[in-house]
């Protein structure tokens, strides 16, 4: 039998160990991100620097993490989410994949239209960090720029036979034809979607950068592509980059009604999250003019954090040095369409 002192002395030791390791707890932040963007790395050591807390990361698609989080089920290591679609984020939090959390740092950073809907009690699921505008690139020789200054031009038969695109299912393209819908309505963007098959160069392939390279090679005439894999291509110093770009134009579409399709990264708490507390710390970090500007200047993306702009060149080229106007419905109600605009695509014939 153990004497008092040495009971005393074993209760010490099983406290010192018990807060030990809720501190080494404290100092770890388990990641799941669909974010393959190397420039990265410096979000990650700087918020490592700022706070002590490491980062354990795994890699995956938008998909494969949603998939990931609900074989894990409640025994899922993840704490943070980040993805790289407003579609997938809806889907995460209808599938209940997320906590909803309280953050005065982020709904003071973040403008509604670019967060999800608030619960009840006022939390919010998931925040978008970065956006990424959907544009349309056209060969300057053989396209006038009025002739695709709308996304509703790109059904219009005057373009048959010039459009390039991914595929239709592409999360990015299933977003912006979820914006269109919110826009025009579901029944006028069925015929749109059949009037963009009736115009395609070819069959939908490859990725934005494809789409891209497609227009300066001749092979198409039009083509859709996000923002920021047109800005990798007028900074890199490449000659076939750069004799790629010097023939292209590039229109942010709509800026007469109600501007360009916003496309975000965001970030979620895992609905499972062993550290809740650090979690929410990184997302708001993520916020941080510091943090703002590695999206910005490493990945070519626009900050969303109210009052950060951005210095990027080929951003600020890109838009003739002038703002633009994006739209501004919720990023939520265009993940919502997702499911009805794939519907579409289906019956349209659309790949």
């Amino acid at each position: 039998m153990l004497s008092k002192n040495a009971k005393a002395l074993v209760s010490a030791c099983l406290m010192a160990t018990a807060a030990l390791g809720a501190h080494a707890q404290e100092q770890v932040l388990n990641l799941y991100s669909a974010r393959h963007y190397s420039t990265d790395e410096a979000l990650y050591t700087g918020f490592t620097k700022a706070t002590g807390i490491k980062i354990n990361r795994v890699d995956a698609d938008d998909a494969g993490i949603l998939a990931r989080l609900k074989a894990e089920g409640s025994a899922s290591p993840a704490d943070v989410i980040l993805l790289v679609d407003a579609a997938r984020l809806h889907k995460g939090e209808v599938d209940g994949l997320f906590q909803p959390i309280k953050s005065k740092v982020l709904n003071d950073a973040i403008a509604p239209n670019l967060r999800g809907a608030p619960t009840a009690d006022g939390s919010i699921a998931w925040y978008g960090l970065s956006t990424r505008a959907r544009i349309v690139v056209f060969n300057k020789t053989k396209v006038q720029k009025d002739d695709v200054d709308t996304y509703e031009e790109l059904g219009d038969p005057k373009l048959k036979g010039k459009i390039c695109i991914r595929s239709g299912s592409h999360p990015y393209n299933l977003s912006l034809f979820g914006a269109v819908a919110e826009h025009i309505g579901m029944e006028k963007t069925e015929v749109w979607l059949k009037g963009i098959v009736a115009n395609l160069a070819r069959p939908p392939k490859g990725g934005d950068t494809d789409q891209i390279r497609a227009v300066a090679a001749g092979e198409c005439d039009v083509a859709v592509t996000n923002s920021y894999y047109l800005a990798r291509l007028m900074r890199s110093t490449k000659p076939e980059d750069v004799a790629a770009v010097n023939k292209l134009g590039v229109v942010f579409p709509n800026q007469q009604s109600w501007g360009t399709h916003l496309n975000i990264a965001g970030g979620a708490v895992a609905k499972h999250a062993k550290n809740q507390a650090n979690a929410i710390k990184f997302l708001e970090y993520l916020v941080s003019a510091e943090a703002q500007n590695y999206f910005a200047n490493g990945n070519n993306e626009w900050p969303t954090a109210k009052g950060v702009t951005t210095d990027n060149p080929a951003l600020r080229a890109m838009t003739g040095n002038a703002p633009f106007k994006s739209e501004t419905i919720p990023i939520s109600a265009v993940g919502a369409n997702a499911v009805k605009v794939q519907q579409m695509l289906d019956r349209v014939g659309f790949q």
